[in-house]
């Protein structure tokens, strides 16, 4: 009877030991969002919710940010390990911080087109891109499409644009009012925005930068150099579990959304749903997208990019495109293959 006893006990510990070392072995990893917690979140927060990072022996925290160039900030600090972020504010980091011994470095392409893009009331009768010359032009100091604006304007000769800053809950606001001609922003936050301001879309005439030129890529999953360095399976690893819930978020976005509410129960998930529906419509399941394959960069259109933001940007030295992409922790090509068929 003892016997008995003696050997359960000791199943029971080694099981418990056994869990213990398999908890001791999950890595640690804390991610940055770019922004608060809405629509496009879910593209985290799903594969967090369904155990995919745990079953990858990780354990991911997610946070919300505040906008790339803080969250590229944040990673560069040591912070956070990994994070999102727009790949021009990157790259303008690394170009204005050359000095800088921890820079963090791209690993997967999420948003391989720009969400950017100029929005104004039809009423305003702008219609095209030439529509802009001189026009009243609002948005926060370090919006994407604000910072990327030169590009936009030269590759549609656009001149004498004024511009207004404010904080970012007040820019589709003084759209609204009239106190701008049209704003930059991601089309999938502006547009929403407007919309709960009483805009309708039919109201609102939109000029996305990809559609007019701009050949920019947006956002990117970032790692520190230390984690580079020191942890390049759990990298690896987080890259496999994240396309595979992409799937999963592609597939059934008012499912994904739930997992968003989830961590902020204030959000309208009907509205959430819609902002990561067009969020995969027009910056991840896009043409070129998925010419280049999701998660890939294209070196020729990267290295453009880094010129034209290196210009527009009026960086300390040039941007070197080579030292902003790693994709050798991407996984498979099977496993890339997340987007739907068009």
């Amino acid at each position: 009877m003892q016997k008995r006893y003696f050997l359960r006990a000791l199943a029971l510990a080694t099981s418990l030991l056994g869990a213990g070392l398999a908890a001791a072995q999950s890595t640690p990893i804390k991610f940055q969002l770019d922004w608060r917690f809405e629509g496009p979140a879910a593209l985290f927060l799903t594969p967090a919710a369904k155990g995919y990072f745990k079953v990858a022996n990780l354990d991911v925290t997610i946070d919300a940010g505040n906008g790339s160039g803080g969250t590229v900030t944040r990673v560069a600090s040591g912070a956070y390990d990994m994070g999102f972020a727009d790949t021009a504010a990157l790259m303008e980091f690394h170009a204005n911080n050359p000095d800088a011994p921890n820079k963090p470095v791209a690993v997967m392409m999420v948003y391989n087109d720009t969400p950017a893009s100029v929005m104004a009331l039809k009423k305003s009768g702008i219609k095209t891109p030439a529509d802009l010359n001189g026009k009243k032009l609002g948005a926060p100091v370090f919006d994407a499409g604000r910072r990327a604006f030169p590009i936009f304007a030269k590759a549609n000769n656009i001149s004498g644009v004024q511009w207004t800053a404010m904080d970012p809950p007040l820019r589709e606001t003084m759209l609204a009012r009239g106190d701008v001609d049209a704003i930059t922003g991601f089309t999938f936050t502006s547009l929403l925005n407007l919309e709960a301001r009483g805009v309708k879309a039919e109201d609102v005439v939109v000029l996305p930068y990809p559609a007019y030129g701009v050949k920019l890529y947006g956002n990117a999953i970032i790692a520190s150099p230390k984690m580079i360095k020191e942890n390049p399976t759990a990298i690896k690893a987080f890259l496999a579990a994240f396309a595979k819930g992409m799937k999963d978020v592609i597939g059934n976005p008012a499912s994904a959304v739930a997992d968003v509410k989830a961590r902020d129960g204030i959000i309208n998930a009907e509205l959430e749903t819609r902002r990561l529906q067009l969020a995969i419509d027009t910056a991840i399941n896009s043409a070129n997208a998925r010419a280049e394959g999701f998660g890939q960069a294209s070196g020729p259109r990267l290295a453009l990019m880094a010129s034209q933001v290196s210009d527009a940007f009026n960086t300390k030295t040039r941007i070197n495109p080579d030292t902003v992409w790693n994709p050798s922790f991407l996984p498979s090509k099977a496993e890339l293959n997340v987007l739907p068929k068009k």
